[in-house]
């Protein structure tokens, strides 16, 4: 058996916490300033968390050895049988040309490419967010970018960044009620500060996209649009969290947000376009009543209605949506998981934390039938009838996947193994236990935890998992309130996750650029700190009496 410490370095639990952060310190330098590939900066920071683990924590080679293995299991299952399934659908779509025609549809409704931006990133990527989770918004609202003409990089980067807001709500409430489990608070209360807290980011966020996609002039020009998206979904998020069910927040949000800004778009236009060029990693303004640049291609579909066409385009994401909404049904969810759910303990593990209880992180759960990744295939399997694609075919296209995923394959695993060491040796709980130190002033520090719990895992609902307790206690050892700290771990979280390799990688996967994490991660770490640093002033603004009456 293996007992956690949190102080091993010297008996200093500040020593510790800096040896602690090594592993994640060093990733990231290797990949911001030294621009390594991601899988291999993902492989040394692994290592050194092994080293740590072992020379540091005392903790035997065989459990850190089997702590490794099961990150790694998770990795595959559920976040890249999610990404690779995701990207299967997508390839369907680009062999037998509907991509191209996705395309067309989405420039009938705004060939702008900053409209598209909100439209596509920011609505559409809500509402993926809110039945699937873990990648696949980024992934697919990527695709769709891309099909509108816009840069591989652009692309990237602007489904990174949409994928904020809607994450504390995402995967049907999934890390609001994570963080109700393992706190114990009440699930309303919790929703509701999220509620509370949410909505400022995603005022702000359409502004910075539409600002990443064409600079100050296309805030100039755009900033209205941009507005109403982000009051929308920010009011839709406060009202459904807080007077509705957490389940549905970003279902609601982003429904009514499209709503929103399509019916802004009848009667407001931008004076000039954004538009693509013949060469889509370009872009150039087209005054209002100008042509769209250059006449497009005739297209094999061309003998089709356009109702039919518009239908078939969109077909593969209607047909996601449509089976996560059924999988969803309450009847449907529980006999799904009463017959697809298996857990076991898993081998070579025996783990105890500081006071002697065992870790549930020891235990895998392995939901096979009622995972999003396993949906997703499903909707490709249904995309693949309905496009006409044979067996043979489709086969070829999901081996392509996996060839084209390859090195991701390789990073994701090793994040998630690097997570894995961390949490199970004691250097997570410990590094955020130093954190939490910092007595009067935690509410300022506590955003900064979920935030790098977000950024390590990829995923919120593994950040309140992982720091959800601690932030309650130490919220309570400091007197603030436990529920307005444990969701600041959410609610801030969300901004690490467009840092997180995982999702970097799911980022270049989906546009074709192996090896560009390093770039997209300068281009938006800037973005992510100065969004943490504006929800913290908020956070702590709502621990003190100038707005602690929005505490429930």
């Amino acid at each position: 058996m293996y007992q956690q410490t949190l102080d091993p370095i010297g008996g200093s639990l500040a020593w510790s916490a800096v040896v602690a952060a090594i592993p994640l310190a060093a990733m990231f330098v290797m990949l911001g300033v030294f621009r390594w590939k991601a899988h291999r900066a993902a492989l040394v920071g692994l290592a050194l968390a092994v080293l740590a683990a072992v020379a540091g924590w005392g903790m035997p080679l065989g459990q850190a050895a089997a702590a490794t293995a099961e990150g790694a299991f998770y990795g595959l299952f559920p976040i890249l049988w999610i990404l690779i399934n995701a990207l299967f659908v997508y390839k369907l779509t680009v062999v037998t040309g509907w991509f191209e025609e996705l395309g067309r549809v989405i420039r009938s409704i705004s060939d702008d490419q900053r409209i598209l931006a909100i439209l596509i990133a920011f609505c559409f990527g809500a509402l993926l967010e809110s039945l699937a989770g873990f990648g696949a918004p980024v992934a697919i609202s990527a695709a769709m970018l891309m099909a509108a003409g816009m840069a591989p990089l652009k692309a990237a980067c602007t489904s990174l960044l949409a994928n904020t807001a809607p994450v504390a709500f995402g995967a049907m409430g999934a890390p609001i009620l994570a963080l109700a489990g393992v706190t114990g608070l009440p699930l309303d209360d919790l929703s509701a500060m999220a509620g509370r807290q949410t909505p400022f980011v995603a005022a702000v966020v359409p502004m910075v996209m539409v600002f990443l996609v064409d600079g100050r002039r296309g805030v100039r020009q755009t900033w209205p649009v941009a507005v109403v998206a982000g009051l929308t979904f920010g009011l839709a998020q406060f009202v459904t969290a807080n007077y509705l069910t957490v389940e549905l927040t970003d279902v609601v949000a982003a429904i009514v947000t499209v709503g929103a800004v399509l019916g802004m778009l009848k009667v407001w236009q931008p004076e000039e376009r954004l538009v693509a060029t013949t060469d889509t990693a370009l872009t150039a303004p087209v005054g209002a009543g100008t042509a769209v640049g250059i006449a497009a291609p005739p297209s094999r579909f061309d003998g089709y209605s356009r109702t039919r066409r518009t239908l078939l385009a969109l077909a593969p994401y209607l047909t996601i949506i449509a089976i996560f909404t059924v999988a969803q049904i309450p009847f449907v969810k529980t006999w799904l998981t009463e017959i697809g759910t298996v857990s076991f303990r898993w081998p070579g593990l025996d783990i105890v934390d500081v006071d002697g209880k065992p870790l549930s992180a020891q235990t895998f759960k392995l939901d096979h039938l009622k995972a999003t990744g396993t949906l997703l295939l499903l909707a490709g399997a249904v995309t693949a009838g309905m496009y006409g694609i044979g067996v043979r075919r489709a086969v070829r296209a999901y081996a392509d996947t996996l060839v084209q995923l390859r090195w991701t394959i390789v990073t994701v695993t090793s994040v998630l193994a690097l997570a894995f060491v961390m949490n199970l040796s004691g250097q997570t709980a410990g590094l955020g236990m130093a954190l939490a130190s910092a007595g009067g002033v935690f509410a300022l520090v506590s955003p900064l935890i979920g935030w790098i719990g977000v950024a390590i895992t990829g995923s919120d609902t593994s950040s309140n998992s992982l720091f959800g307790v601690m932030q309650m206690t130490a919220a309570q050892q400091a007197g603030l309130d436990p529920v307005l700290m444990a969701a600041a771990n959410s609610s801030a979280g969300v901004l690490g996750k467009m840092l997180s390799p995982q999702n970097l990688s799911v980022a270049v996967a989906a546009v074709g650029l192996a090896g560009a994490e390093g770039v997209i991660l300068r281009r938006l770490i800037g973005w992510s700190l100065g969004l943490l640093v504006f929800l913290t002033v908020v956070i702590y603004l709502q621990s003190t009496p100038v707005l602690d009456w929005m505490v429930p």
